[in-house]
């Protein structure tokens, strides 16, 4: 049989590119179908795939501005020409459940999210537009907010990315759906013989991740801050911060979990739809001081005996510096054990997520098997991507 993977855009390397990276390598004969691709966001494992591409492709600068043309995502998404592919997976938190297939073809959406800026997140994204894109988004969003529904109408089985999701998918779209978390690399993780005594934020700095609120409650508490990451906010965050806040750029991925490994403890204040960083400086023995909600529920354990971290309740600066100096309390007091901490984020290893994503595959398609991989070879260094 002849299978498609098909992901929103491949323009940054993110946890929906590692997901799509996973899926894509249990079928190493599929082809793969994005709206725009761009060498630096495509995972080296799939360079030498074929790759196509929509037709936003070909507009001049759609790499970089590819999340302002929202009103072509239906017309984009519907010329992906998947035509004698028997077996369709998306990798999706934008249009890409809409894909047209063959009658008789089956198609699975791996969904990361319902696209927030169409649904619960449409006034705070609206809010923070320009008059002229907000005009246009204002216009045009009830469209493509109702294609989006007959496009999940068209998927014939949902994976979740996390429970948090789950409800979302089923909140928006009417639908049922099976949690398979994301998967983390653990064999990149590492332990530092003396974590330094600053905190860290890590991701891309965009509005959403409030970084902005762990610069601020860090100044305030006199406490050293470093940030991996760039994005649209660096400039603003930067003017902002004080010297205590060191801005690292983008890293290398040794470099990022180098960063991890080092730290007293990771900040993060989104609310995540999963959320994959946390995971990756637990994986490092670090807890993490998390906004208590979303992905961050399933992600960290924050209350309990054997906690890996600590919630804070409101994404305010107060609510940030309480979670903190409750961590920092705890963390005098000896309770966050780093081999504990490293055992969480080690039900979120790479092999478990292929081998779920093998099985649900083949319960919904069993002639999949001859296209896929064994699973007995799941646990093998060549998954480590």
């Amino acid at each position: 049989m002849r299978v498609a993977i098909v992901h929103h855009w491949f323009v940054t390397r993110g946890g929906g590119e590692r997901v799509a990276e996973c899926i894509a390598s249990l079928f190493p004969d599929a082809e793969l179908f994005t709206l725009v691709a761009d060498a630096g966001g495509i995972p080296d494992s799939l360079r030498t795939r074929r790759i196509h591409s929509s037709f936003l492709q070909k507009i001049p600068w759609a790499k970089s501005f590819h999340r302002h043309m929202m009103p072509l995502y239906p017309a984009a998404t519907e010329s992906l020409d998947l035509r004698g592919f028997d077996l369709v997976i998306s990798s999706d938190s934008g249009p890409v459940k809409g894909v047209l297939i063959d009658p008789g073809a089956v198609h699975i959406c791996y969904c990361h999210s319902p696209m927030r800026y169409l649904y619960d997140g449409y006034e705070s994204y609206r809010s923070q537009m320009g008059f002229v894109t907000r005009l246009i988004f204002s216009l045009t969003a009830a469209r493509v907010r109702a294609w989006d529904q007959r496009a999940a109408a068209r998927v014939h089985d949902f994976i979740a990315n996390s429970e948090y999701v789950a409800g979302r998918i089923q909140r928006y779209y009417g639908r049922e759906s099976t949690v398979i978390h994301p998967p983390i690399d653990l064999h990149r993780a590492q332990r530092a013989r003396q974590p330094g005594p600053h905190y860290l934020c890590a991701g891309r700095l965009v509005g959403y991740k409030r970084t902005e609120l762990m610069i601020e409650a860090c100044a305030r508490l006199g406490r050293k801050l470093r940030i991996a990451g760039a994005g649209p906010e660096a400039a603003k965050l930067q003017r902002m911060a004080s010297s205590e806040v060191t801005f690292l750029g983008d890293l290398s991925t040794d470099a990022l979990w180098e960063e991890y490994a080092g730290c007293r403890a990771l900040l993060f204040g989104a609310d995540e739809d999963f959320g994959m960083v946390p995971l990756e400086a637990q994986a490092c023995g670090r807890p993490v001081i998390a906004y208590g909600a979303g992905g961050s529920l399933e992600t960290v354990r924050g209350v309990g005996v054997n906690r890996t971290g600590v919630y804070f309740a409101e994404q305010t600066v107060e609510s940030v510096m309480e979670g903190i100096l409750e961590f920092e309390a705890a963390d005098t007091r000896g309770e966050f054990d780093p081999e504990v901490t490293q055992g969480w984020a080690a039900e979120f290893n790479t092999p478990l997520f292929l081998k779920r994503m093998r099985q649900f595959v083949l319960a919904k398609v069993p002639e999949a098997a001859a296209v896929m991989v064994l699973e007995e070879a799941l646990d093998s260094a060549a998954w480590r991507m």
